[in-house]
């Protein structure tokens, strides 16, 4: 995936008159921003609020775990990002995410093959880790604004996530325990 810059949080409504329409066009109102990424509210009208960029912010989540733009051609007659993620969870969260996302014994896997991640994390918990993130794209992409989450809980949630995911190993905290020992000229045992 190429990062590029992203203009969701410079969406604007512009009238008719501010925009350059072709003979054939006949809308009143356009919605200046990326398709996909800008929430469904803003087609019908509403003014542009932060719950429009926690959407959009939740799609770009969504892309970056599935390797999938939000106009994919896959994502047609009423299947969208969201609905696609939606469906998956939580049982084929392996189906779903990049590969690139995956330690690389797993690629091309099953989520029987993933045994520990270099994090000393275990099936379960890396897949809960995933689950989560992905919960979180889901609620902050959900089609009412009144459902989706507050940035600064997004935040939070992100970054207990992220220190669990790096939380160090059993083995580093016991050498880390050692070598902050003042020396005695007993032997520390690890435990």
């Amino acid at each position: 995936m190429v990062g590029h810059i992203s203009d969701f949080g410079l969406a604007k409504m512009l009238s008719g008159d501010e925009l350059n329409y072709s003979a054939n066009e006949s809308s009143s109102l356009g919605l200046r921003g990326t398709i996909g990424y800008a929430p469904p509210e803003y087609g019908m009208g509403s003014e542009l609020s932060t719950n429009g960029d926690v959407y959009s912010y939740g799609i770009l989540l969504l892309e970056m775990l599935t390797g999938k733009r939000p106009t994919n051609e896959r994502f047609k007659e009423g299947l969208s990002l969201h609905n696609f993620v939606k469906a998956a969870l939580p049982n084929r969260v392996v189906e779903i995410i990049d590969p690139i996302l995956l330690p690389e014994s797993v690629r091309g896997g099953t989520v029987a093959d993933i045994t520990l991640n270099e994090n000393n994390l275990g099936n379960d918990e890396y897949l809960q880790c995933l689950n989560s993130i992905f919960k979180i794209g889901l609620t902050c992409s959900a089609e009412s604004p009144s459902e989706r989450m507050d940035m600064s809980d997004v935040v939070t949630k992100l970054s207990s996530i992220r220190d669990k995911l790096l939380r160090p190993t059993r083995l580093y905290r016991g050498i880390r325990t050692a070598y902050d020992a003042k020396p005695t000229g007993n032997v520390v045992f690890l435990s």
